[in-house]
């Protein structure tokens, strides 16, 4: 009996100790923050805009031998590293997005903070591109509440390029499925980095104007969609900012959605994967060698992703056409994102110049709110109980999360915290026989149709990092399966089923709600 009760008493204190555990790491770590911004400006006039680009790319890694050139540190089948420091540990940076093990041996291009900060004499709105596979809406805030007052931000956007070629931020692809690959020291530098790059954009801001373009026909040259249906986000969109007194670019906007992992699952050098050839070909021009074949516009460039559920990626068997030379790359490889850089890039540059809306006065109108997700994904919850996801919940099982609406001029813009299928903004949401609810399409009419103006951008990983946001009628995890004989890949990825039409109803009222 005594026996019992101390196995008792220590099974007792065990699950308290872990359940103490749990809650700590689910814990509210910003109790009581919302944002509810509603800001209507009907006085258009010269507004004002700074442009600035940080690197946050890691400095120090140590090199490591793959014995059998699997891509996977595996220490067990004799891969060794480096001690350059002589600390007695493997100092590398995990890479995020396939899978675990993947330890960086190097670095091919930078990784970057690029802001934009617009200022209407009202409002002064920033959006940082950042070259990682996403940000945990805790550290959002951690980085609104480090940028300094006298900046002025009214609003600030934080969107992830979503580059499968970065170190890990979200703590789901170390060294083993339970340790998170997050690298502290560096997540700190970005959180800095994020803020430095705001600062500079104000401190250079300048009048200026817009020059607004689109081209919604030939972005799919290089996209594929790996689960049905088939719908793309393949528009690119396009919003040039020029200086009022010079008439040089400041600054552009580049939306298009794909995922950028057109290197792949065995690329072990850190990389903002396609988004470094297209901006280098939009700021510095597209060349064959030694031999310019089209003038860039200048200025700084940001890449923002869309619509990207599905899967929109260039796969490994997609095959990319070099546009100056008689190659087709299929297999990944700098030279196929190079291709792929190369050819966006000659798309959007002559579409800016050649079909373009200069709107000379405009004004900012911005609607943007915070709400709560329910997380019904077991894994997820699991990965949040035991420390390896930032969860930031405000309730049992409920994720804070944040949308956002704007306009300026004939362009207007929606901000969605995740991958969102491109059904849910574009249309196209289907309801066939077999699916796991048998409800009608929710998420209708699709976004898009509910934007105002000739310009409507998607941007996608927006604050947040939600995962997959599927269309609850296309929800498909229990035999029959709609396609084929397996569940598809999405689901596991995504908070739950009543992820999409709660996120569409915020989007849809916030839309409602500008003037």
């Amino acid at each position: 009996m005594k026996t019992l009760k101390i196995i008792g008493t220590s099974l007792f204190i065990f699950i308290l100790i872990l359940s103490l555990y749990a809650y700590h790491n689910v814990r509210d770590r910003h109790r009581g923050y919302r944002i509810d911004l509603k800001i209507e400006n009907k006085e258009p006039g010269v507004m004002q805009a700074g442009f600035a680009a940080v690197t946050i790319t890691p400095e120090y890694m140590e090199p490591w031998n793959d014995v059998d050139n699997n891509a996977r540190y595996e220490p067990d089948k004799g891969d060794t590293y480096e001690d350059l420091n002589g600390n007695g540990k493997f100092d590398t940076y995990w890479i995020a997005g396939f899978g675990n093990k993947i330890a960086a041996q190097g670095v091919h291009d930078d990784l970057w903070a690029r802001a934009m900060v617009l200022d209407d004499g009202n409002t002064r709105l920033a959006l940082v591109a950042v070259d990682v596979i996403g940000m945990f809406h805790p550290m959002v805030i951690d980085i609104r509440e480090m940028v300094p007052e006298e900046a002025g931000i009214t609003y600030l956007v934080i969107a992830s390029t979503h580059t499968h070629e970065a170190p890990d931020l979200l703590g789901l692809w170390g060294e083993s499925p339970f340790k998170s690959g997050v690298n502290k020291e560096w997540k700190e530098h970005v959180k800095r980095r994020v803020v430095q790059s705001v600062v500079e954009a104000v401190e250079v801001l300048r009048p200026a104007y817009f020059r607004f373009s689109r081209n919604l026909t030939e972005g799919g040259v290089t996209l594929q969609d790996t689960r049905e249906p088939h719908v793309f986000d393949d528009g690119l969109r396009m919003m040039q900012v020029m200086d009022v007194a010079t008439s040089q670019t400041l600054g552009t906007l580049v939306q298009w959605a794909n995922h950028p992992e057109t290197l792949w699952s065995r690329n072990l050098l850190i990389s903002s994967d396609f988004p470094h050839y297209l901006r280098e070909a939009v700021e510095k021009g597209v060349y064959h060698g030694d031999s310019l074949i089209r003038k860039g516009v200048g200025g700084i460039a940001l890449y923002v992703n869309g619509a990207v559920g599905g899967l929109m990626t260039t796969h490994t068997s997609t095959g990319v056409a070099d546009p100056f030379r008689d190659t087709v790359y299929v297999e990944p490889s700098f030279n196929k994102i190079r291709a792929q850089g190369d050819t966006l890039g000659l798309i959007i540059l002559r579409t800016m110049e050649e079909n373009s809306v200069e709107v000379k006065e405009a004004d900012i109108n911005l609607r943007a709110k915070t709400f709560d997700l329910p997380l019904k994904n077991r894994l997820f919850q699991l990965a949040a109980a035991i420390g390896l996801m930032d969860a930031d919940m405000t309730g049992w099982m409920k994720k804070r999360t944040e949308a956002a609406v704007w306009n300026i001029g004939p362009a207007s813009f929606i901000t969605f915290p995740g991958e969102l299928y491109p059904e849910i903004l574009n249309g196209g949401v289907v309801a066939l026989p077999g699916r796991d609810f048998p409800i009608d399409p929710q998420e209708v009419p699709p976004l898009r149709e509910l934007m105002p103006g000739m310009f409507r951008f998607g941007i996608g990983l927006a604050n947040d990092e939600i995962g997959y946001i599927i269309p609850k009628s296309q929800w498909d995890v229990e035999a029959p399966y709609v396609y084929g004989e397996k569940p598809y890949y999405g689901e596991e990825n995504s908070l739950g089923p009543e992820t999409a039409p709660l996120l569409y109803n915020e989007l849809r009222q916030l839309l409602k709600e500008m003037p």
